[in-house]
């Protein structure tokens, strides 16, 4: 008996260590199957508890009566499945007849808190059926990417969810986007690590960026780069010129007839025939501000730069153009133009931000409580941010620390994947071999 407790106490203090210092292997090795059993066992009463359920039926009702019985108890959503993840456990619903999956979402907290674990979301995968994930413990403490991430060409994995999925930026489902916050707050970890990950795929890499210090650095992997506004405001209406080029060869090979297939006919790039397909270009603008910002009241360079981001923006998609666009605000304070460029802007995403105003210019047209997420994240958490989808949803999520160091070492072993775009010759980064000749010359002296 005595060997027998010893045994039980050593085990429960490894768990607690293990919960301390590596939450991610007590879920995997403890967790998960505690908070499996709880589920098992206490569903029904926190169903209850959490008035996620509905009164018996009439037909029940009336029979209870009839026959002199008690009256049925409420009626509890049935649980299809339990599914443990690597993170977490998700359970499949059904709803009864009456319920709404926002019932479930407004319970999500009374859930996390009678259910035991970190985090708890929903969401309806068909009517009449809700998906519940439970996250067994702060994921966006460390981040630890899987191992294994579906990548594909303009697919790339970028941050961790807070239910402990992957972020994808999928430049083919929200093919521009915008990014703020304020300074300290991860914008610039979370743009190195969506160049990092680009550099590896056969894109073109345009940059601007008038702070001079945050892309040159990836020159080699770089097509087309520009530094001040006016070499931006060339290099944007060469992109225009560039995009129009490519609708030409489209149409050139739409072959519109009687007897031509639908699949046939092109639309966009992604239609055309792999030979003629041109290669997609990400544009990555730095710091917005400095670009739409003039002293100015007519700026004729300002107005250059906002009309060829706005075509950009809504005539891009299909020639393969796509815009990241970051900024520590992105708000009509900016000039004539910005509101229309910013509603082009599908992808929405908010780092730590100082005041209200700066998030309600990204998710003010998609949610309110996005907005109220986005002014809580902690200042101790780089990296952390909100992300918002123009369906109204938003997650939390935090990418992972990806250092200067291994950004361009990233876009130095890729350098051979840069394209030939005669178009943005004159706009190709020399590169600069004074620094690595720099210590030779102090020690000379």
């Amino acid at each position: 008996m005595g060997r027998l407790m010893i045994a039980l106490a050593v085990v429960v203090g490894f768990a607690l260590l293990l919960r301390w210092r590596r939450p991610a292997w007590y879920w995997l090795t403890f967790g998960v199957a505690l908070a499996a059993l709880r589920i098992r066992f206490r569903y029904a009463a926190v169903m209850d508890a959490c008035h996620l359920t509905v009164p018996a039926s009439r037909l029940r009702l009336a029979l209870a009566r009839w026959f002199n019985q008690p009256v049925p108890q409420q009626r509890v959503p049935r649980l299809l499945w339990l599914r443990p993840t690597r993170t977490g456990i998700r359970l499949r619903i059904k709803m009864r007849p009456g319920q709404d999956a926002f019932e479930f979402s407004a319970a999500a907290d009374r859930l996390r808190h009678s259910f035991g674990v970190h985090q708890v979301t929903s969401r309806e995968v068909k009517p009449g059926v809700v998906e519940i994930t439970l996250t067994g413990y702060d994921v966006l403490r460390h981040v630890q990417m899987p191992a294994k991430a579906d990548r594909s060409l303009l697919k790339i994995p970028v941050a961790l969810a807070e239910d402990g999925s992957v972020h994808y930026r999928d430049y083919r489902e929200v093919p521009h986007s915008v990014t703020v916050g304020a300074t300290q707050s991860g914008k610039s970890v979370f743009q190195r690590t969506v160049i990092k990950e680009l550099a590896a795929q056969r894109v073109a890499l345009v940059g601007i960026d008038c702070k001079k210090i945050e892309l040159g650095p990836f020159a080699r992997r770089f097509s087309a780069l520009a530094d001040n506004p006016d070499d931006a405001a060339d290099l944007l209406e060469a992109l225009v010129a560039r995009m129009e080029s490519i609708y030409d060869v489209v149409r050139r090979e739409q072959r519109i007839s009687a007897d031509t297939p639908d699949a046939e006919i092109a639309a966009n790039i992604w239609d055309l025939p792999e030979a003629l397909r041109p290669v997609p270009v990400v544009v990555t603008i730095d710091e917005i501000a400095e670009l739409a910002l003039s002293a100015k009241r007519n700026d004729p360079r300002r107005d250059r730069i906002v009309t060829a981001l706005i075509r950009l923006a809504q005539l891009g998609r299909a020639a393969g153009m796509f815009l990241d666009i970051y900024g520590q605000r992105f708000g009509s304070e900016l000039g004539d133009g910005i509101t229309m460029l910013r509603a082009q802007l599908t992808g929405r995403t908010v780092h730590r931000v100082n005041d209200e105003s700066t998030a309600k210019m990204a998710f003010g047209d998609v949610s309110p409580h996005a907005v109220f997420a986005a002014t809580q994240i902690p200042n101790a958490r780089r990296g952390m941010a909100v992300v918002g989808y123009s369906t109204g949803d938003w997650t939390r999520i935090r990418t992972p620390h990806t250092s200067m160091r291994q950004a361009v070492a990233a876009c130095n072993r890729h350098a051979h994947l840069v394209p030939d775009l005669p178009e943005l010759a004159r706009f190709r980064p020399g590169l600069d071999v004074a620094p690595a000749e720099a210590p030779a010359v102090a020690q000379a002296a």
